[in-house]
């Protein structure tokens, strides 16, 4: 029989605030976290607005400004984002196994040095054709070797582990935008397993710098509407063209049931399923028929023992791309049948913008926050109705609804799809 996964702790920090009551109060009352770009000069750029993380960093928790400075912007906001997690689970209080204690987080790049980058090009390009040695030369001159190995994707686990002394696995996944929801996931099965009784599991990204919004203006994939910030995330509205880039983290204690019940932890939520494929079909496109979405719901929905009716409201992913939003209307109306139409669906996204890899932990503690307060939020900037998407969702201002169970989906480019489904715990 396997063990059952509880969430005994839960932390964030995003462009709604640097808090879970924080953020979830604003997620309530509608507000949005977009606004004009100020890490960089994004004057020049198609897309000049992003929601940012204001006003915090690594002192915040305690840690020492000196110590953290080549440290990624990604690695300070998974600290803490853990810090909150930990403390608020008292797990360290507890008779912890260290070697039993794990970390599993979906993490991005940290932010890039790309003006170094650009320096080195230029002093390789004097001559007019690219001088290798040139470049070499310049970025050794210029490049903090500390700080090009803190961007790498696994060092936020890795310090995430130094600092809370989980010796037990210690792992990160980068599925794009369904990389935190995959590691909770994924965590959750080596919990059920029993290779480990507690893992600190999330997500944290920043690509808020000229290589990230770069990339994804030449996928065509951000929205445009500089002119007006907060209005331009508008998931399943008929005039999206695109999303908002965001940054941030967040982050649960992952807990054996029975280990959570002994010491008296709260208990936040029920992880009971978890459904994970692939469309098999292009990098940036989803399919269009929704084949890996579709599936990867009903594996969630099966692993829970769950029927379809049992689910009160979906978090949707939700990016505010007319591709997304039509596909997952079509795949949530299969999967729920005649009853889609009655399933509250929100994308949180609409206010807090797309954290990429930490975007479905976010999106996960959301959804439990929706069951213990019976409210839903809401889809914000839904304005005007698109025949294509044409189900509920929760339109400008949260509800409240009888919650017990709530499904959270996350798909990332490359066809990465994740579902996890939450429940109200009880006994």
């Amino acid at each position: 029989m396997r063990r059952r996964v509880v969430v005994t702790g839960i932390g964030c920090i995003n462009p709604m605030g640097h808090d879970v009551e924080t953020v979830w109060s604003g997620l309530k009352e509608g507000r949005s976290g977009v606004g004009y770009t100020s890490i960089f000069d994004a004057s020049t750029f198609p897309t000049q607005i992003s929601a940012e993380v204001k006003n915090w960093d690594v002192a915040h928790i305690g840690e020492d400004l000196a110590v953290w400075k080549n440290r990624g912007r990604h690695t300070c906001f998974a600290a803490g984002a853990a810090r909150q997690a930990i403390d608020s689970s008292g797990v360290l209080e507890s008779r912890l196994d260290p070697d039993r204690f794990g970390v599993y987080l979906g993490s991005g790049e940290g932010s890039q040095d790309f003006f170094s980058f650009a320096d080195m090009m230029a002093a390789a390009l004097e001559t007019g054709e690219f001088n290798l040695p040139r470049f070499i030369q310049r970025g050794l001159e210029m490049l903090n070797p500390v700080a090009e190995l803190e961007q790498e994707p696994n060092m936020p686990a890795g310090h995430l582990a130094a600092m809370f002394d989980a010796r037990g696995p210690n792992l990160n996944c980068l599925t794009a935008c369904a990389a935190s929801s995959q590691a909770v996931g994924e965590a959750t099965e080596i919990i059920r397993r029993g290779d480990a009784d507690v893992m600190l599991s999330g997500g944290t990204h920043s690509m808020i710098h000229p290589l990230g919004v770069t990339g994804f203006s030449l996928l065509t994939a951000l929205s445009q509407r500089n002119d007006e910030p907060t209005r331009a995330s508008r998931p399943f509205d008929r005039l999206r063209d695109g999303f908002v880039i965001g940054e941030g983290a967040a982050m649960v204690v992952l807990e054996d049931l029975e280990r959570a019940r002994r010491r008296g932890a709260p208990i936040y939520g029920e992880i009971v399923g978890y459904g994970a494929t692939a469309d098999a079909y292009r990098i940036t496109d989803i399919h269009p028929q929704g084949r890996g979405a579709i599936a990867c719901m009903r594996l969630a929905l099966q692993d829970a023992a769950l029927d379809p009716s049992a689910v009160h409201y979906v978090n949707a992913h939700g990016t505010s791309t007319a591709v997304n939003d039509r596909v997952e209307t079509l795949a949530c109306k299969e999967v729920f049948g005649h009853d889609a139409y009655q399933v509250p669906v929100s994308s949180t996204k609409s206010m807090m913008g797309h954290l990429i890899a930490a975007a479905g932990v976010t999106e996960l503690i959301v959804c439990m926050m929706a069951i213990r307060d019976r409210v839903l939020p809401p889809t914000i900037n839904y304005e005007n109705p698109d025949p294509d998407c044409d189900l509920d969702y929760v339109p400008n201002q949260a509800r409240e609804a009888c919650c017990d169970v709530a499904l959270n989906n996350s798909f990332g480019f490359g066809g990465q799809n994740i579902t996890l489904i939450v429940r109200r715990f009880t006994d």
